[in-house]
């Protein structure tokens, strides 16, 4: 069997994650660097995406890789944290080579976690920046980053990590920021719809449901809507080609169908990106195949860690309300 990921790291060579968090305005962003770049691709299931540069991730589109991916917050305004991210890639001389210089590649999407905070300021290209200056293969979890702002169905929500080492020795994991209309738990039980997927260490945070109190029915599907989508980025070190990331992409999906219900809404933006490290050579069926069968897995584990992980910052979080603090 595939092993489990232990703790906030990414196994991974040549993949860097970093957040700017912005805790009066209750937003922030969250960058992947990747050093050599990657083949990357792109599947958006919720009907009301915010996105840059997702055209080029095409299979039959010219580039192959991308050179950094940004999840953020601000809706459309934080799409401005990317020309960070640029200026910090350009910098470096890293990007897609052109007669005038390297032009970096860096596909983003956005989550709406608008007046949430104290002051109005979307994440732009300082918040871009300064993320990148600060990323490493360690990852915050929780009220972080894109995830700062961020609610799910009702609780705070935020940015989770999980993932798997397969047998064939390829890595598979997923990063989540979850801004969610759907649930990510049963109403009438109190239990995470994600927690038969939890490894033993994660489900020791789970809390003791002896104090929940059973929501009414009309409360899984919320009438009262607000801004929303989980954003998610998938990746391996398995060489695949940009169809076959694709096809990892679309698969990943079902990690969020598994831990949020309703998912893929008319009001949510929910999207997957997928991130391949190798040389894009491309792998064989069965092992494509296993990969994206995990990184469904992970990425549900992914959204339940964020919500475990999340700290309120005003808001009800997952754990309190599940101790029998509040309606």
């Amino acid at each position: 069997m595939a092993e489990a990921w232990r703790g906030d790291e990414i196994p991974l060579k040549g993949l860097l994650v970093g957040h700017y968090t912005d805790l009066e305005a209750m937003t922030g962003c969250t960058v992947l660097l990747l050093e050599e770049g990657a083949v990357a691709a792109a599947d958006v299931r919720g009907a009301a995406p915010g996105t840059r540069e997702t055209d080029l991730l095409a299979p039959e589109n010219t580039v192959e890789r991308v050179h950094a991916l940004l999840l953020t917050g601000g809706s459309a305004f934080g799409l401005g944290a990317a020309e960070g991210v640029v200026r910090f890639l350009w910098e470096r001389g890293r990007g897609f080579p052109t007669p005038a210089g390297p032009v970096p590649i860096v596909p983003g999407a956005v989550l709406y976690d608008l007046g949430r905070g104290a002051v109005f300021r979307p994440p732009g290209l300082e918040a871009g920046y300064a993320a990148c200056q600060g990323a490493s293969r360690r990852v915050a979890e929780g009220s972080v980053g894109a995830g700062t702002g961020a609610l799910a169905g009702g609780v705070k929500g935020g940015v989770g990590l999980a993932g798997y080492t397969l047998e064939e020795g390829f890595g598979v994991g997923a990063l989540a920021a979850v801004n969610s209309l759907g649930h990510p738990f049963d109403p009438l039980t109190g239990r995470l719809y994600a927690e038969g997927l939890l490894e033993e260490a994660e489900r020791a945070l789970l809390p003791d449901l002896a104090r929940y109190r059973g929501r009414r029915e009309e409360y899984r599907y919320p009438l009262l809507l607000g801004g929303n989508t989980t954003l998610a980025a998938v990746f391996t070190d398995a060489p695949l080609t940009k169809a076959q990331a694709r096809r990892l992409a679309i698969m990943a999906q079902d990690g969020i169908a598994r831990a949020l219900r309703p998912a893929h809404t008319p009001l949510d933006g929910d999207l997957v990106f997928a991130l391949a490290l190798g040389d894009g050579r491309g792998v064989g069926l069965p092992l494509l195949l296993r990969l994206g069968a995990y990184a469904a897995d992970a990425l549900a584990r992914a959204i339940a860690r964020a919500v475990l992980l999340a700290e309120g910052l005003g808001f009800p979080t997952y754990r309190a309300l599940a101790a029998g603090e509040g309606a």
